[in-house]
């Protein structure tokens, strides 16, 4: 029979223990509760000392969890996905070893919360045609395009109008960006920029905001999301862990997979 360890999912600081009942990751209806030492506790729940399957519901449910740690606690350090102690002391040992350095994290990030934004193009024709009117050189290389028989030659010209419109449209990406987070800059402590997975996507932002902010910050999304309607899409995901913002490795640790 397979032995379990303690899957991690956050470090808090409490002087009582937690109860979070069976929402833990893998399906089993495991209980998640805390271990601690010293007023500081890691979030975990039992789970097979193995390396289990990366998957979205896996994925989704160790985001929960600390979701279900933020209503009650207002600093709190997630812990990378698929971490798993092998016994309760060895994180009891962790704790003691490094308690200064996590205590002093969760100080700074005390009351703090992610809020994320993804701003899409409704019309990419209408973008593009920005685009060719914004750079003449490009309407330039369209015209030699159109009056060229030699094929080679043609070939070559279309292949240099793609390179300047990729090259444009990350351009456009960043200012449109720049635009709408000019707007956040009061309200927030810190943002950081993510890969946007397609070309009507301009934005895909975090943003480390006070939770006390967090009015503030949907009053301007709103205001943004009405000032733009004719021409962008906007997902708005808030409050969320502060994945973007810390990257806490339990690492060399020889338990962590």
């Amino acid at each position: 029979m397979q032995r379990d360890g303690k899957y991690i999912y956050c470090i808090i600081a409490s002087d009582y223990d937690i109860n979070l009942g069976p929402i833990g990751i893998g399906g089993r209806g495991d209980l998640v509760t805390t271990i601690g030492f010293d007023g500081l506790c890691m979030v975990v729940s039992d789970h097979p000392l193995s390396r289990f399957v990366v998957n979205p519901e896996n994925m989704l449910a160790h985001q929960k969890v600390i979701e279900e740690v933020m209503k009650e606690f207002r600093s709190v350090l997630p812990i990378r996905f698929g971490t798993i102690a092998a016994t309760p002391d060895e994180i009891r040992n962790l704790l003691n070893r490094r308690y200064s350095e996590f205590m002093e994290l969760l100080r700074q990030f005390e009351n703090k919360v992610e809020l994320n934004v993804r701003g899409t193009w409704k019309n990419m024709g209408m973008i593009y045609k920005e685009i060719d009117n914004e750079h003449a050189e490009l309407q330039k290389i369209r015209n030699e395009i159109e009056n060229l028989d030699d094929k080679e030659k043609r070939n070559l010209k279309i292949a240099e109008a793609g390179n300047l419109v990729e090259h444009a449209l990350i351009e456009k990406k960043a200012k449109e960006a720049g635009n709408i987070i000019d707007a956040f800059r009061k309200s927030v402590f810190e943002f950081k920029h993510n890969k946007t997975s397609s070309d009507t996507m301009f934005m895909n932002t975090a943003f480390l905001v006070n939770s006390g902010r967090e009015v503030e910050f949907d009053n301007i999304m709103a205001e943004i999301g009405t000032r733009y309607e004719d021409r962008s899409d906007f997902v708005y995901t808030a409050p969320l862990p502060i994945f973007n913002f810390i990257d806490l490795k339990i690492f060399p640790e020889k338990w962590e997979l």
